[in-house]
This record gives C-alpha cells, structure tokens and sequence, in this order.
C-alpha cells in the first residue's frame, strides 16, 4: 500500500490528521525536500527515511528512480508514504508516479493538503474569490520542466481572467512573467504580491503591483519556494501593508 499524502506548505501544523496518521505508521518514508523536519521526525523510530527532494540547480533522484523506488518497496509488502510539499495533486508529479503504482498492480490512496497558493492568500488575508471582485482563481506554474518561462502556456487567457491568478515557481523568471501578462493585456497597475516560504517561520511578503513586483522581489532578494499572487482581491493585502518594510514578515 502506497500513500501519497500532502505534507502542506510548511508549517508541520498544516498537515491533515489523516496525513499525520499515515505518516506515523510508515515503514518507508519518501519524502520531498520542502516537507517541514518537524514531520520526519514524527516517523516510527525504525521507519526508512529517504530523501528524494530536488532543488533549483541541484537534483536529486530522478522521477524514473523515485518511481522504481516506490514500486520496488511498496512490492515488498511494506506501508510506504510519499510525502510531497503542499497538495499531492498540485504541480507535484503525482500523475507519474500513480502510473508506475499502477502498472506494478499495487494498491494506493491520495491524502490531500493546503497548497502553498491557498496558504499564501490565507496569511496575507487574501480572499482568493470575493463577491463582486472576483469569481475565479486559477492556479499555473510558469515555469516548464526546464525551469524556463513556459512561453507556451495559454498567456492570453491569464491575462483575460477576471479573477485571482495564482503562479507557483516563478522567482527565476518573475521579469518575464510579468512582462507576459502586461503584453497580453493585464493591468500593470494591478495589485501583486509575492509570497515567500509560506507558513513558515522565515516567511516573507512583498507586496507591489503587476508592473512593479520584479524590481521589488529581486531588490528584497526573495529565493524559492516563493508565489506570486494577482488580481482584484490582493488590494485588501497590499493596502494593509502599506507602511511595512518592502519585506515584510507575517510569521506567527
């Protein structure tokens, strides 16, 4: 039996009790790099930990690997857990790994969790959806397996959206997606913020407009993980943070 089970953004509080129950009775735990250490050390004392997590410009395991690596111990009977950061099903290549699962004829089960895009609204006091403001939230990675600007993404749609717009992995490439959005039409004006290592305790918020957040995220220096949030309901957090340093901390 295999479960995949959503670790949240970061703060080791933020992970389900079902998730935590499962990480708990684990023989094997393969984990992520941005899974809280709290969580790990919540493993059985005699649970095989292992850490397949990838970094900007530092890889680990590959996919095929880690996907051998779930079937070839998962085939041995054991209770294996896949903790990913965030949700399991958002951006975090559960697709793969189901098939693998599912080719070697081993049963699994899919534990959600808070993705690092609702976290990210949810501490800065966005409302992604607002009544009269905004009835869509879309959630897109800018970012292609490569790490590069993903310049065949539906741009023009994002730009049209009217509601929140949510982009996961965008430091390396902040400029040109901002440069994107404002070519196929998106208000340059319109509010932004960026938030860093959400619900963590070194958590950073910068908060600007669509034609500003590239200047100011790269002058505060903000590194991965890190979101980027924009629309009509991010105006109630950079109102609230006007008067803030540029680089604002909301831990706690």
């Amino acid at each position: 039996m295999i479960s995949f089970v959503g670790a949240g953004p970061g703060d080791p509080d933020l992970i389900t009790v079902k998730g935590l129950r499962r990480l708990r009775a684990a023989e094997v735990l393969i984990h992520d790099r941005l899974v809280a250490p709290e969580l790990l050390e919540e493993a059985r004392h005699d649970a095989q930990v292992i850490d397949v997590g990838k970094a900007p410009g530092r890889h680990g395991m590959g996919q095929g690997g880690i996907n051998a690596l779930l079937v070839e111990r998962a085939a041995r009977d054991r209770r294996v857990v896949r903790l990913k950061g965030g949700d399991p099903t958002l951006f975090g290549r559960l697709a793969e790994e189901i098939r693998a699962v599912r080719a070697a004829g081993l049963r699994f089960e899919v534990v959600p969790g808070v993705t690092a895009g609702c976290a990210a609204a949810s501490r800065t006091g966005i409302s992604l959806t607002e009544r009269g403001q905004s009835s869509v939230a879309v959630f897109a990675t800018a970012t292609d397996h490569s790490g590069e600007t993903a310049l065949d993404l539906d741009w023009d749609l994002l730009a049209r959206v009217r509601g929140t717009v949510v982009c996961y992995m965008t430091v390396r490439n902040l400029d040109t997606i901002a440069a994107i959005l404002i070519a196929h039409g998106r208000d340059p004006s319109e509010p932004a913020v960026v938030v860093e290592r959400a619900a963590r305790a070194d958590e950073r918020v910068v908060p600007g407009s669509l034609g500003t957040i590239a200047g100011v995220a790269r002058a505060a220096a903000v590194e991965s993980p890190a979101v980027l949030i924009v629309g009509p309901t991010v105006r109630a957090a950079t109102v609230s943070l006007v008067g803030l340093p540029a680089l604002a901390g909301v831990g706690g």
